[in-house]
């Protein structure tokens, strides 16, 4: 009876209505919801960084797309270029065509100076600028009949300058008239009837406070360093009294070496508090005549179609350098005369003030323009970034983009098509088929060394080719188009291999007149994603010597080249500020490639893709 009382006991339906279910049925929604809640915060974490690279990438990337230009009237002499008359290219490839830019970029800014001056002029324009007026006059040698006007880009900075990035400016409000007090040749004295230059007193006083304030933040963040080798030499000095032979040698020689650290250290403090110390003393004493140097923000001073740069200040009156000559010593009234603040220090900035002067005065004569930089996708290499362009890298990647097609492929097809249709079933075919999904997992620089022992040092190709980038390449890609590939294939149904035998085709005609014409939206996905992989690829081209400085544009798979992601590669080495910008517009393009291969292998599928 127990026995029977307990299994109708067992047998009871549970009861969902009671409180303890009711619970745990609360506990399992809330553990749903928290699970929903999590999936959605990664996501959200991940479109947001995807966000944040990709602005950062086209906000840096967007100033390299256009350009700033000078157009100068240069005198050209046929006499000493071409003084037979023949038009041979060879013979106006001789000219000094640098020369003549300087003598036209001298008439533009028509006021002496000295020899250093004229060096800083002459680098407001592209060492490479002859070259656009070379290849002008060879285009077309009639431009040798008199002046004529020329387009030269300008040198990085000053194209950065126009774009912002060198410093900002800021007009200081004044309200009083300026006059001229004395001029002496390139010093002049400045008067104002109102207090204008108060202001700047008290601009130059909060930023000493700040410089000074910066230093001793450094000097905080260089204790900390100080303290951590206090720390280890303690250490180091506690366990070489009970070290013995070679451990006592070594941590002798780690003594020496973190006590020259610490020295290191507590020198740069001192000077970053003497720094502090100076700049706090130089904030009290303003007031009166106080000069500026370079470390404080420039003033420059609009007037009478001059720039005066201010190099002593009081409360109204000034001195200051001339960096343009001034038309006339005629008072100003109020409203007539602008005071300039260039945020960015001289000491802190490539550009100095007078390049900036005379910039500003260029562009008031409308000399300079803005244009899109077709000098980008049209160049090579250079060291000079106003110059480099990304062409040769988009040949010489595309020259390995064909190699590396028609190697992988006709190849990766082949194997895959045999392994899937023909290979018998053993245990030397599942040896194959398990190596090949292993090195679809192998890192691709591996394939770079294999590259260099095989390609170079054993068949001794040409170095830094596309042809050997391509085979390299093509080894990497073989795995993943054979691999999707069979998946393709394996994706048909039997049937249609069983009707095309039933109906008398032999196996080759089942495969390669019914199978594989339903498998190839599939293959060429595949391929398709391998070669946008290979695209993307650096590390196996920088083994085979593709990093390689290439000015020229490859005709050939066999003319040394380098490929768009080597040569982000490089750009982003230099620390030049132009050369950033390029980088970043650089993988703007890449990464356009890569979206228009991956969306060319979406619509393939879409397009042709079967419903069984």
């Amino acid at each position: 009876m127990t026995d029977m009382a307990n299994d109708t006991a067992a047998q009871a339906p549970a009861n969902f209505q009671s409180d303890a279910a009711r619970r745990h049925l609360a506990r399992r929604y809330a553990k749903e919801r928290r699970f929903r809640l999590l999936g959605l915060g990664a996501v959200l974490v991940a479109v947001l960084f995807l966000i944040f690279l990709l602005s950062t990438v086209v906000s840096q990337g967007i100033p390299a797309f256009t350009s700033y230009s000078l157009s100068l009237t240069v005198d050209v002499p046929k006499d000493e270029v071409d003084p037979e008359g023949t038009g041979d290219p060879a013979v106006l490839r001789r000219g000094d065509y640098d020369l003549y830019l300087k003598q036209a970029l001298a008439d533009a800014l028509p006021f002496k100076i000295g020899r250093k001056e004229r060096r800083l002029r002459n680098g407001l324009i592209s060492s490479g600028a002859g070259l656009f007026v070379r290849d002008a006059v060879i285009a077309d040698p009639t431009l040798m009949d008199g002046p004529a006007a020329y387009s030269v880009p300008l040198s990085d900075f000053a194209d950065l300058y126009f774009k912002g990035l060198v410093t900002d400016r800021e007009i200081v409000p004044v309200n009083g008239a300026l006059s001229v007090v004395s001029q002496d040749g390139s010093e002049i004295a400045l008067s104002s009837s109102s207090d204008d230059f108060s202001g700047v007193l008290s601009e130059v006083r909060d930023h000493l406070v700040a410089l000074a304030e910066d230093q001793r933040g450094k000097a905080r963040l260089s204790q900390l360093s100080e303290r951590a080798l206090s720390a280890d030499l303690a250490d180091y000095q506690r366990r070489v009294a009970d070290a013995t032979g070679e451990e006592q040698k070594r941590l002798t020689n780690r003594i020496a070496r973190t006590q020259q650290d610490l020295d290191a250290v507590k020198a740069r403090i001192a000077a970053m508090v003497k720094q502090a110390e100076a700049f706090d003393l130089q904030a009290e004493t303003v007031g009166g005549d106080f000069e500026l140097d370079d470390q404080i923000p420039s003033y420059l001073i609009d007037i009478n179609g001059g720039v005066v740069r201010l190099t002593e200040v009081s409360a109204t009156g000034a001195k200051g350098e001339v960096l343009v000559p001034l038309a006339s010593d005629a008072d100003v009234a109020a409203g007539d005369w602008v005071l300039n603040r260039l945020v960015k220090p001289q000491s802190s900035r490539k550009l100095s003030d007078k390049e900036i002067a005379w910039l500003d005065q260029l562009n008031e004569q409308g000399l300079v323009s803005n244009g899109f930089n077709t000098t980008f996708f049209s160049a090579g290499a250079s060291r000079e970034p106003e110059l480099a362009g990304i062409w040769g890298a988009i040949v010489g990647s595309f020259l390995t983009m064909i190699v590396t097609l028609l190697l992988a492929f006709p190849l990766g097809v082949a194997a895959a098509i045999y392994l899937e249709e023909f290979a018998p079933k053993n245990r030397w075919t599942q040896l194959v088929e398990v190596n090949i999904n292993n090195l679809a997992a192998v890192p691709s620089i591996v394939f770079g060394l294999l590259g260099l022992a095989v390609f170079l040092n054993v068949f001794h190709l040409p170095r830094s080719a596309p042809v050997v980038g391509g085979m390299v390449l093509a080894l990497m890609t073989l795995p993943t188009i054979i691999i999707a590939a069979r998946a393709a294939l394996k994706a048909v149904p039997p049937s249609i291999r069983e009707a095309a035998l039933g109906v008398g085709a032999s196996k080759i005609q089942a495969v390669f007149h019914h199978v594989l014409p339903l498998a190839m939206p599939g293959i060429l996905t595949g391929t398709i994603i391998g070669m946008a992989q290979a695209l993307g690829e650096t590390a196996p081209l920088l083994m085979i010597g593709m990093v390689a400085f290439i000015v020229d544009i490859p005709a050939s798979p066999l003319d040394p080249a380098t490929v768009l992601p080597v040569q982000i590669f490089m750009w982003a080495d230099f620390p030049e500020v132009a050369f950033q910008q390029k980088t970043a517009a650089a993988i703007m393009i890449l990464l356009g490639f890569l979206i228009a291969m991956n969306a060319l292998a979406v619509v393939l599928r879409k397009k042709f893709e079967r419903r069984w």
